[in-house]
């Protein structure tokens, strides 16, 4: 095994990537795995980078009390060593023997041999001391009991009070592999006899009318007609967007912040008579948006560009129907995307309130009168959702609040939202405004 297919060295490099340079879990993990030809162990990378993201302020409590002396800044490789290995021997099923070895030779594949003794006693430390060390830290601060930054449950608490624990819980558990059926293809039942046929099992996806939750997650490339568009992978709370819009036949629809693509292309599912406008104004998830309509057969007119200056792009003509999918702090999808507990800060908050109101206030004027706005995040803090919608109100007579008439999520003054983990589905805020003159 070489350093460039190791799959524990690949972690830690995607590891650090994430807690040094900043960069998303996503943007890195796929393309570090290119000179992996093991499925299994391309999956032992990305449960090794998933597992010690959801967990790292708890595994950190529970290594440092073994440690002489803390480690230098420089070292956080070597911490970050020491975390996948507790990691691997506390929440996966892998020989206690390999899984020692296997990260004791990590500290010679980065040269730094001299933690070699380091990482092996620490680690067979843990192994005698585990029980006690768990038992321990369940008594210190909730940031390590939880697994949040300490801000993150600040604001938790502040919004949501006693349920805060509960979120951070769920936040920190593994989120099902969920599909959107084609409508125009199938229906939801055809398809689950298609996975059935390939000794697939799956669930109907609570509240939706086309998804389907697999018993297990599995590669796309597994799925049934996944290149012909027969399905698509796509979170439940997700897939509530396209009949809350609720299109006429023909409406003109503008799905604003539209990449990847995906309720962009559930919209054209439900409606194929739309005639929608997608814009997003980064170049490369504009082509996510093209490649996802191209792959299940549609076609809208895509627009790179910045969608709170519509001079830049809009043609004049009014939309019956705008969906707008803000940038929002992720809050609601961190058990998708641990590191979003790291790479957002307390500080970002304010300005994602700021583009969230500029945009409602640029698109709002594209709507005609009657016209529905659907406004959502996937976000859990109230600043994000309904108090930006409640000063968005205040500033626009003509907008009115409608009441969801719906079975799922928490009933908020205006709006509904739906929890981390409830009925297994992510987090996510929706209102819908309409526009009275």
């Amino acid at each position: 095994m070489t350093r460039l297919t190791h799959p524990r060295l690949i972690a830690l490099q995607n590891l650090l990537a994430v807690l040094q340079q900043r960069r998303s879990l996503s943007d890195c993990l796929p393309s570090s795995m290119t000179a992996l030809t093991d499925p299994r162990d391309r999956a032992l990378v990305q449960a090794l980078c998933y597992g010690v993201l959801r967990y790292l302020p708890y595994l950190q409590a529970l290594i440092r009390p073994l440690l002489r002396k803390p480690l230098k800044e420089r070292d956080q490789d070597i911490e970050l060593i020491l975390l996948l290995g507790v990691y691997q021997l506390c929440y996966m099923r892998i020989p206690v023997h390999a899984a020692l070895a296997e990260t004791v030779e990590l500290t010679r594949l980065i040269k730094k041999n001299w933690a070699t003794a380091l990482v092996n006693g620490t680690l067979r430390s843990f192994q005698r001391q585990a029980d006690e060390l768990m038992a321990t830290v369940q008594q210190q601060q909730p940031e390590a009991q939880l697994a949040h930054p300490a801000w993150w449950l600040e604001a938790l608490r502040a919004d949501w009070g006693e349920q805060a624990p509960a979120i951070a819980q769920a936040n920190n558990t593994a989120p099902p592999m969920t599909l959107r059926v084609n409508a125009q293809k199938m229906t939801r039942e055809a398809y689950q006899a298609e996975l059935a046929a390939q000794g697939l099992t799956a669930t109907p996806t609570p509240h939706t009318t086309h998804g389907l939750t697999l018993d297990h997650p599995v590669d796309i490339q597994q799925l049934p007609g996944f290149a012909q568009g027969w399905v698509s992978v796509q979170d439940g709370a997700a897939q509530l967007a396209a009949a809350l819009l609720q299109t006429p036949e023909n409406a003109r629809v503008l799905d604003a912040c539209a990449a990847p693509g995906g309720k962009t292309a559930h919209l054209l599912e439900c409606n194929p008579t739309i005639r929608l406008t997608a814009v997003d104004c980064q170049a490369e998830r504009t082509e996510k948006i093209v490649g996802t309509l191209q792959r299940l057969y549609f076609s809208a007119t895509i627009c790179c560009a910045d969608a709170s200056r519509p001079a830049d792009w809009w043609d004049g003509e009014r939309f019956d129907r705008i969906l707008l999918d803000a940038p929002c702090s992720a809050s609601g999808v961190i058990r998708r995307h641990p590191d979003i507990k790291y790479l957002r800060q307390a500080t970002d908050i304010a300005p994602l309130v700021q583009q969230q109101a500029q945009l409602l206030t640029a698109l709002w004027p594209l709507l005609q009168r009657g016209g529905r706005l659907l406004y959502v995040t996937c976000s859990v803090f109230a600043a994000e959702n309904q108090h930006q919608i409640q000063r968005f109100l205040q500033q626009q007579p003509d907008a009115h609040a409608i009441t969801l008439d719906v079975h799922w999520g928490h009933a908020l003054p205006i709006g509904r939202q739906i929890l981390p983990g409830e009925d297994n589905l992510d987090g996510f805020y929706y209102a819908c405004l309409v526009k009275t003159v």
